[in-house]
């Protein structure tokens, strides 16, 4: 009976979005106007000039053109996902190719499933055991894309951090030198070649053609990536970008309590893996007074 009950649903639900294709529904007031804004944001972006990482992933192939169609729907019902976008940002990743990936692995674990269950089938088992176990490896997939983009996004931002703090302590050094803060900030970044550092001398360079001052670029930057440190520098430079002693106090001491923290961080990771450790150990201990307990405890229940 349960394999007829979701035959059953797998039909309805066919029919019902077979139904929605063929006749689909007249689009609201806030669909249409997601829509408008959507399409104006696309010009907007195809106007201006190219403010992405060179390495930032490409949309092309089949694949591409899948998630570039997912990407306007998203885009037309005002589903913006920041959250996901920033993780994609820090990553050079494209939110298209994301969510290409986050749908077409449900799919294969779906195409999957048949083959599976007719596998189980021949060796004996229940049909309804495959079929719960590709169900279960198609939410699987479906989530995996967002569990792997936190993680990586987080070491991602992490290193980011450690940088940023570096950062600052040499636009402190460039403005004690007699440099005004623009120069200042363009002069750190161009010391190093990792990628945080290319992200914010990229962000500087466009700042230059465009027209804005590097502080700004530095907040759209913070806002793009999801780094409360640069959104604040950026604030704090706005206020105080007229007075050179308040600056350089000011970076000074945002570096030294960027440092304190990240110490603390690194203090509280180290301080979890020494517990992890102990009850390791402990088991450890547990196991072996079972196993030399275990003859005694046989001989004396045997007897």
């Amino acid at each position: 009976m349960i394999a007829v009950y979701l035959t059953g649903g797998l039909a309805g639900a066919g029919l019902f979005l077979l139904v929605l294709a063929l006749f689909p529904a007249r689009p609201g007031l806030a669909a249409s106007l997601s829509a408008f804004d959507a399409t104006v944001r696309r010009r907007q972006r195809a106007d201006e000039p190219v403010r992405t990482a060179p390495t930032r992933e490409r949309t092309t192939g089949l694949r591409g053109r899948f998630g570039t169609a997912l990407a306007e729907f998203y885009e037309a019902r005002g589903w913006e996902l920041s959250t996901i976008k920033a993780d994609l940002s820090i990553l050079d990743r494209s939110f298209e190719m994301f969510l290409a990936t986050k749908f077409l692995l449900p799919v294969a674990a779906l195409v999957v499933t048949p083959l599976l269950a007719a596998y189980c089938v021949l060796l004996g088992f229940p049909l309804m055991v495959p079929l719960w176990l590709g169900l279960l490896f198609t939410a699987g997939f479906f989530f995996l894309p967002d569990m792997q983009l936190r993680s990586e996004a987080a070491a991602r931002r992490r290193d980011f951090r450690h940088v940023v703090g570096a950062f600052l302590d040499l636009v402190s050094m460039n403005l004690s030198g007699g440099r005004g803060v623009p120069e200042a900030l363009v002069t750190a970044a161009q010391i190093g070649d990792g990628w945080a550092l290319r992200r914010i001398r990229d962000a500087l360079s466009n700042a230059r053609i465009t027209g804005r001052t590097p502080w700004q670029a530095l907040g759209e930057l913070g806002e793009e990536i999801d780094i409360v440190e640069l959104r604040d520098l950026a604030a704090a430079l706005t206020l105080v970008a007229d007075d050179g002693a308040k600056v350089r106090q000011s970076l000074t001491a945002r570096a030294a309590s960027m440092r304190a923290r990240e110490l603390s961080d690194l203090e509280g990771k180290a301080g979890e893996r020494s517990q992890s450790m102990l009850v390791a150990q402990l088991l450890f201990c547990l196991a072996f007074m079972v196993f030399l307990g275990y003859p005694a405890l046989i001989s004396v229940l045997s007897s």
